[in-house]
């Protein structure tokens, strides 16, 4: 597949209503969905989601696990452990949960994913940063990836979607 048709996108939205093939949860390693985007998607995807995650963890801090997408319009939800259960996270961490949720995507054939500001929530890690990490991994990743051709992130805030559309913006004239 020539690089043409795979794009990175940068959202103002909220991730739960993605109709892509999967979104991410920015999670803990035990899995359970407590608040921030893990609260918002078992509000709108339904307590399946959690009880299928559970049942595959606790996972290292970095990896990821898929389940259904319950109620949501995206059919999965990857669940990828940027932090332990003391909710702090760091720049090796974030890396290798993008990285690992993208692989997740690839091996299930999976063509779009969309990903929140992984730590920046209950994390507290800088959004600037975030973004710089995750932009450049996805960049990295698309240019051997065979299925996945769409990656989006998508932002609740003005101040997130700003951060990483100017990244973004950065990254593509660097």
């Amino acid at each position: 597949m020539d690089e043409q048709t795979k794009h990175i996108k940068i959202i103002k939205g909220d991730i739960t209503d993605m109709g892509t093939d999967a979104i991410v949860n920015a999670a803990n390693n035990h899995l359970w969905m407590g608040a921030g985007v893990a609260g918002a998607i078992k509000r709108r995807g339904g307590q399946v989601i959690e009880e299928e995650a559970i049942r595959q963890g606790p996972i290292e801090i970095g990896q990821a696990v898929i389940t259904t997408g319950g109620h949501l319009k995206a059919r999965y939800v990857i669940h990828a452990a940027g932090m332990g259960q003391d909710l702090r996270t760091d720049e090796s961490k974030i890396l290798a949960a993008v990285h690992n949720s993208l692989r997740l995507a690839e091996e299930n054939s999976l063509e779009s994913i969309a990903f929140p500001a992984i730590g920046t929530g209950v994390g507290g890690f800088p959004m600037q940063k975030a973004a710089e990490i995750m932009i450049e991994e996805a960049r990295k990743f698309l240019k051997t990836a065979q299925h996945v051709k769409e990656i989006f992130f998508v932002l609740f805030d003005d101040y997130s979607f700003q951060v990483f559309k100017e990244e973004f913006n950065r990254a593509e004239n660097s």
